[in-house]
């Protein structure tokens, strides 16, 4: 089937640019998935051309280059990218996150040196939050910024950082008062990474979205002018906090995106494949599994659209919406790719098969931007808060 099959909706986003987007992933993306999987090659030719047609920053204002869309516009970008490929989606996901950090708390000045040239694709970024002992509590990160002068010195290790081996510039959560902890201690930062101190440590070999590049960036006692820090001092907890809802939604797009390729993969190969006489799809057990597969994707993306439009009309439940919808897409994709490659069956365990790389890129949709963990961890904190203070009619 055609992305435009996508049934999530849009608002800024009207029919000709969902065309674009369509065909943008038809022609450009999905011919050079596999290849691009093949060899975990950066995609330079598409991350400029999606630069050029806009489709960096769908919700970052025009003024500052962006496309000035909704969430709802974002999922549905996120989704239809994912279609073609997870990790051009990915790099979508990326600079909406980044993009959404520097036009809310930038300078202009530094809107001018990075968000611009971010946004056109002239320069790639980097966003470095997770260490050796951290993951999902900012709390416990151990980069240090110190006050030198008028300006800082950088110092720590950030690991899993995705286009660490490509970034221009990276987005540095450390510590500036270890004593006010993660709510007032933490602060973020703008590090061109060709700067003394600043070295790629190394070059991951994931199991899947393998174009979407991830490594280690070490800093040595960088120095930073004062104007290295975005936004006030203390404040990246918050700054974090606010953009990571954006990021979860995102997640469940791709999500989605890979749910509905993996779907259609195995429901052309059912009509395709005959055994004992007729297409597999005779069969109830591989038109039950799509069934299942199909009522799922549809669920998801119910759930996604609505965790959007609370984030667009800035609803007291959007995080906890974005947080369920993360959950509840990334596992689908998971089941729905291994659905998938029980359809084509010893063929979708052999490299080459579009299902077969969806099984890899799906997988960690239910770790990154949260893990599935975390997320019922949120919602179940909602759940319980919102209990509590409706009280009890038990006697």
């Amino acid at each position: 089937m055609p992305t435009g099959n996508s049934v999530i909706p849009s608002s800024v986003l009207g029919t000709d640019e969902r065309k674009l987007v369509a065909e943008f992933v038809d022609e450009r993306i999905r011919p050079v998935a596999g290849e691009l999987d093949e060899t975990e090659r950066f995609p330079e030719e598409i991350y400029a051309e999606m630069g050029k047609i806009g489709l960096f920053g769908i919700t970052v204002p025009e003024k500052f280059g962006g496309f000035g869309g909704t969430a709802l516009d974002y999922l549905f970008v996120m989704e239809s990218l994912s279609y073609g490929y997870a990790s051009v989606a990915d790099q979508c996901g990326l600079v909406e996150i980044l993009g959404s950090l520097l036009g809310n708390y930038g300078t202009p000045e530094q809107q001018e040196q990075y968000l611009r040239p971010m946004l056109s694709a002239e320069k790639r970024c980097a966003y470095a939050l997770t260490e050796p002992g951290s993951g999902s509590d900012l709390g416990s990160i151990t980069t240090r910024a110190v006050r030198s002068g008028d300006g800082w010195v950088l110092s720590g290790e950030k690991i899993y950082i995705h286009n660490a081996p490509v970034a221009d510039f990276a987005v540095v959560l450390a510590v500036t008062d270890p004593e006010l902890g993660k709510r007032g201690g933490i602060s973020v930062f703008l590090v061109d990474v060709d700067q003394p101190g600043v070295s790629r440590a190394y070059h991951e070999h994931k199991m899947g979205q393998r174009a979407s590049q991830v490594g280690g960036l070490v800093f040595d006692s960088v120095r930073l002018s004062s104007d290295a820090l975005l936004g006030e001092e203390g404040k990246a907890f918050g700054y974090m906090m606010k953009v990571l809802a954006k990021g979860r939604l995102g997640i469940s797009g791709l999500s989605l995106g890979i749910s509905r390729a993996a779907l259609d993969a195995a429901t052309r190969q059912s009509l395709d494949r005959s055994q004992f006489g007729k297409p597999i799809s005779a069969n109830q057990g591989i038109s039950f599994s799509l069934a299942t597969v199909a009522t799922e994707l549809r669920a998801g993306t119910a759930l996604s659209v609505e965790a959007a439009r609370a984030l667009d009309t800035g609803a007291a439940d959007a995080e906890t919406l974005c947080s369920m919808a993360k959950l509840y897409a990334s596992e689908g994709c998971v089941r729905h790719a291994d659905a998938a490659v029980q359809v084509f069956g010893g063929n979708g365990f052999i490299r080459g098969y579009e299902v077969e790389r969806l099984y890899r890129d799906a997988r960690i949709t239910k770790i990154y931007e949260g893990t599935s963990e975390m997320q019922r961890l949120i919602i179940s904190r909602a759940v319980l808060k919102g209990a509590a203070g409706t009280g009890s009619d038990e006697r």
